[in-house]
């Protein structure tokens, strides 16, 4: 317990100590002391007494006058502390008595009224003068014959008020010693806690952050000593922190500086990017259109052979840009997820399908393990993320297989993606999900993609609140695992809802706006190969004038995004829901990713496809829009 004293009570301790034991030794010699000188004075003034009465008392004795003996005993009975007087002869008998006596039993002390009593006992011997009786006779008594006895019985009342009295000094005398002591360790403790005190609290400031603290000199020798070495440390942490502080200010500068290089040539990119993509957007969107069309008319088989390679070349070139588009969708956070119910197999078939043939080319067995599960999450996003895991995972394999499946794990779903492929080192899993990051694609080859995939999944992951593990090892293959709430089956299937075959579109009046020569050629010609009703414009006034000249209004507005001057295609929308209703149904095409058309458009509540336009996600989406479920569409 003293371990955990502080130095004042350390030093109020030591002081105490010595000098309370020096106190009470002092006390209780000087006591007994007294205590002994009392107990004599006591004993001897009882002997004096009982010698003075044996004296007076042996003529009386020896004469036998009983009256004297009784005058002397009254006399010695009143003197202080006296309780009881006997004088008895020599044959033991009592001759007088004064006062009461009781016997003490077993050998106890004599009581006299209450009292503790001490018998004190005088012999009356008779004295060596000669009595002369007149007769000539020598009457004088033998000097060895015993004439009688004094009991002197004496009252240790007052001895023990007295004795009580002095014990009750002493222990007074104790105390105000150990006050005393106190008094003089207290300010002996404050003498010398007071500097240690002090320097405590400014080392504690001092390690708070206050490194101006300083502590005054106090006294000499070992304080002295203490407070400058105190002193001296705070100076050189000072020292220290300042240099620290100037190291940080300009090692924060130089990444701040850094930073905004970097932020630059991200913009730089960025813009570089959005811009090529358009430009690339408009080419490959009259492209694509022109290729449908021209897939949809009869063709000699080599010519249909070199169509379908000019339309898979365009394809691939589609894909990349929409690799690119989903990134700026997913940076821009305008992609929203519907979550909700589904099954699993219709998106585990259709992947199945899509993919079975890259795996077959490339000597794979794909492998798709059916399941009855449903999940709850979006389902064309989850979709997504699982036809890129598969077309990675097919895409790094050489030899071997790819399977999917699905198991349960407690209340959570868990789909795997396994492949037998090259497999991924420990330090390259997490930057495998960094942009254009292709790490057995060094020669950068176009079937190879654009290292695009993984980040799309690592962020539609993160938009869904999925997690996303991965298990890999050099040569042993890899396993991306998605984990997803389970769900009960429901007795319809909502993700199935929009996901119909294209009908007829046969007699649709669509009303077309794009600044593009080139695309809208395409898009009219291809819209009209469907069987629609086209008017066709380069711009909003062209397209009024148009109709002007014709009585069936449009039923269908499909229009690009950025046409002439500061007239977008939302204000072309608007103008023709002036003139026609607000329930006109309309359509944005625009090869501009940037995140401020992405938030215009949503924002407005239209469907956005962007260029280059698949024609079956166009058709998907005129069908849906003309089957009367405009409520169900999504920005693309």
């Amino acid at each position: 317990m003293i371990q955990r004293w502080g130095v004042r009570a350390r030093v109020i301790l030591a002081a105490v100590l010595p000098m309370l034991a020096l106190a009470i030794a002092l006390t209780v010699f000087f006591t007994s002391s007294r205590l002994s000188d009392l107990e004599e004075a006591h004993n001897a003034r009882g002997q004096a007494l009982a010698r003075q009465l044996a004296a007076a008392s042996e003529y009386a004795v020896f004469s036998g006058n009983i009256e004297t003996l009784q005058q002397l005993a009254n006399a010695v009975f009143a003197e202080t502390d006296i309780v009881s007087v006997r004088i008895l002869d020599a044959h033991g008998d009592v001759l007088v008595r004064s006062g009461y006596f009781v016997q003490g039993s077993g050998g106890s002390p004599l009581r006299a009224g209450g009292e503790a009593v001490h018998e004190i006992v005088e012999p009356i011997t008779p004295g060596k003068v000669a009595l002369d009786d007149g007769f000539g006779l020598d009457a004088a008594p033998r000097a060895d014959n015993q004439l009688g006895s004094v009991y002197l019985g004496m009252s240790r009342t007052h001895l023990l008020l007295q004795r009580n009295q002095l014990l009750r000094g002493a222990a007074g005398a104790v105390l105000l010693g150990l006050i005393g002591s106190l008094l003089l360790a207290s300010w002996l403790s404050r003498g010398v806690s007071r500097p240690i005190r002090a320097v405590a609290q400014a080392v504690s400031r001092i390690g708070r952050g206050q490194l101006g603290e300083r502590v005054p000199t106090m006294g000499g020798g070992s304080l002295q000593l203490l407070s400058s070495g105190v002193n001296e440390m705070a100076a050189r942490l000072q020292e220290m922190h300042d240099q620290m502080a100037r190291k940080i200010d300009e090692a924060t500068a130089e990444l701040r500086a850094r930073k905004e290089e970097a932020e630059q040539a991200n913009l730089a990119k960025s813009r570089f990017l959005a811009a090529a993509s358009h430009d690339l957007r408009q080419p490959m969107h009259a492209l694509g259109l022109f290729v449908t069309e021209l897939a949809l008319q009869a063709h000699p088989p080599a010519a249909r052979h070199l169509v379908s390679k000019i339309a898979a070349s365009a394809e691939a070139m589609e894909n990349l840009l929409d690799s690119l588009l989903d990134i700026s969708k997913l940076d821009a956070g305008v992609m929203n997820a519907n979550v909700r119910p589904f099954a699993l197999q219709p998106i585990f078939a259709r992947i199945e399908a899509e993919q079975q043939r890259a795996a077959a080319a490339k000597g794979l067995r794909l492998r798709v393990r059916p399941t009855r599960a449903w999940g709850r999450s979006d389902p064309v996003l989850l979709e997504r993320i699982l036809k890129n895991l598969t077309s990675n995972a097919i895409r790094y394999t050489r030899t071997g297989s790819v399977m999917i499946a699905c198991r349960m794990r407690g209340p959570h779903l868990r789909i795997e993606v396994r492949d037998s492929g090259i497999g991924i080192a420990p330090e390259e899993r997490q930057i495998i999900f960094q942009e254009f990051v292709q790490l057995d694609n060094p020669e950068r080859a176009r079937d190879k993609g654009l290292g695009l995939g993984l980040a799309i999944v690592r962020r539609l992951t993160d938009l869904l609140g999925h997690c996303l593990t991965l298990h890999s090892a050099p040569a042993a293959g890899s396993t991306f695992a998605v984990e997803l709430p389970a769900s009960p089956p429901e007795e319809r299937d909502h993700g199935s809802r929009g996901e119909r075959p294209p009908g007829d579109l046969e007699g649709w009046r669509i009303a077309l706006i794009d600044d593009d020569p080139l695309a809208l050629a395409g898009m009219e010609g291809l819209l009209t190969a469907w069987g629609c009703e086209v008017r066709a414009a380069p711009s909003l006034e062209a397209l009024m004038a148009a109709y002007d000249l014709v009585d069936s209004p449009p039923q269908l507005l499909i229009s690009d995004f950025q046409l002439h001057g500061a007239t977008t295609g939302l204000d072309a929308i608007a103008v023709m829901r002036a003139r026609w209703g607000e329930t006109l149904p309309a359509v944005l095409i625009s090869g501009d990713t940037s995140t401020d058309t992405l938030r215009l458009t949503q924002a407005a509540g239209l469907p956005l496809l962007h260029k280059p336009v698949r024609p079956g996600r166009l058709r998907a989406l005129l069908h849906r829009m003309h089957s009367g479920l405009q409520d169900e569409l999504r920005s693309d």
